[in-house]
């Protein structure tokens, strides 16, 4: 794309307005792209706290009803159109789509729109023509480019197989009506293997972080302590997660290891177990099923779900492991912050995980679904406090070095150069 000395208008598109990781990364572009360059827009499905956030930072948002994670036909075609309509009016240089359902309705709304002004373009040249007067060229934006940005393909999710073979053509669509594709980790490069006529407009551009500035230990412990309503002694081993409390995270399982190490008989060696606790912070709608699965355990007095916690990641030092349990992610911005923290870190296998944790160098990695798996990698960092320290210190210097929001934002803004 030519450059000149006009900004260039970003329309950035988004299912949800909560505060997920594809939220975060919108927030982050929106707010950090060269404003002498770029004029970003933000529309959004709901009233979230992403809204109120990109508003205090002085960024215009738009609300489009109708677009909502479950599937309803008839607030699919609502949000179709409302998408329509908003790039009409805004008349975008670039249309920025991120999750799936924003991404394929964005995708048809802005090529639809592309070709309904392509279509008056012609129309009016030719009138133009005929009645000997200049082409109305100044009226017209001919092309809106399309990104889209993938957090996690949404057909690597568990579902039926027939349903994830419509999910995965619906994603192939997605990226061939795109202009460029952006996928946060090698490993969803990888899943676009078999899509055909696309592979030269896919892109990896790896999330990046901020600097981030973190509370004590001990100031961190008491607001989460408060916040959960239970007093959690100076003493105990802290395990923590930072996560929507959604099926894909895994949570199911990381309290089926607390419930082993709880009654596994090598704990009496390490620290009573009794004194590790494990706090979840986030919420989501996986909350009901996880509250039983902590009451059928019994762990209540050692399992926490602590709800929402703005800019939680200013807490991680509460914690003396960071746990990601996940069943499927892109490249998680909760893995950096606890990497930039310092933390020890146990994760599964999924995504962009490996990308960022090298087995027992840096971290470990375990399989997803294991809770055995999870619960001997506790244990094992739990008996070996160096261990701690030394993937600790390697997983920082990672993320500082090679996941920062410079580089994110700079490979970005190269891709809506180009395209």
């Amino acid at each position: 794309m030519g450059q000149d000395d006009k900004k260039l208008k970003i329309l950035y598109i988004i299912t949800k307005s909560n505060l997920g990781g594809a939220q975060r990364y919108i927030y982050d572009l929106a707010t950090n792209t060269p404003k002498t360059q770029f004029d970003p827009i933000v529309a959004l499905g709901g009233n979230g706290p992403l809204k109120g956030k990109l508003e205090t930072a002085n960024i215009k948002t738009i609300a489009l009803s109708g677009l909502e994670r479950d599937i309803n036909f008839v607030k699919e075609f609502n949000a179709f159109l409302n998408i329509f309509r908003t790039i009409k009016e805004i008349k975008p240089d670039i249309v920025h789509l991120n999750s799936s359902k924003a991404g394929a309705l964005g995708a048809i709304a802005a090529r639809v729109y592309n070709a309904v002004v392509g279509l008056k373009f012609v129309v009016s040249s030719f009138k133009s023509l005929i009645s000997n007067s200049p082409l109305p060229t100044t009226n017209f934006k001919l092309t809106t480019r399309i990104v889209f940005t993938v957090h996690g393909w949404a057909f690597k999710e568990k579902r039926k197989f027939f349903f994830k073979k419509i999910i995965e053509y619906i994603s192939w669509l997605t990226v061939l009506l795109s202009h460029q594709t952006i996928v946060v980790s090698n490993d969803d490069r990888k899943k676009t293997s078999r899509f055909l006529f696309v592979q030269q407009k896919i892109s990896v551009i790896h999330n990046g972080i901020g600097k981030l500035t973190f509370k004590d230990r001990a100031e961190a412990r008491r607001i989460l302590s408060e916040k959960i309503g239970h007093p959690i002694t100076d003493n105990a081993f802290w395990i923590g997660t930072i996560a929507e409390l959604h099926r894909n995270k895994g949570l199911e399982y990381a309290i089926g290891a607390c419930a082993i190490i709880k009654n596994q008989e090598t704990a009496h060696d390490i620290k009573n177990p009794t004194n590790i606790s494990y706090i979840i912070v986030g919420k989501g709608e996986n909350q009901q099923n996880l509250e039983s699965a902590i009451a059928r355990e019994g762990l209540q007095n050692t399992v926490f779900l602590a709800g929402e916690y703005p800019g939680v990641a200013e807490l991680l030092k509460a914690f003396d492991i960071f746990l990601l349990p996940s069943l499927k992610e892109g490249l998680p911005y909760a893995l950096l912050e606890a990497g930039a923290a310092g933390l020890p870190i146990i994760a599964t296998n999924v995504g962009g995980v490996t990308e960022v944790i090298e087995d027992m160098r840096t971290g470990i990695v375990i399989k997803e679904k294991r809770s055995k798996e999870i619960a001997e990698a506790v244990t094992f960092l739990i008996k070996h406090e160096h261990k701690r320290k030394e993937f600790g210190e390697r997983i920082l210097e990672t993320v500082q070095k090679e996941y920062t929001l410079e580089r994110m934002v700079k490979e970005t803004v190269e891709v809506y150069k180009k395209i």
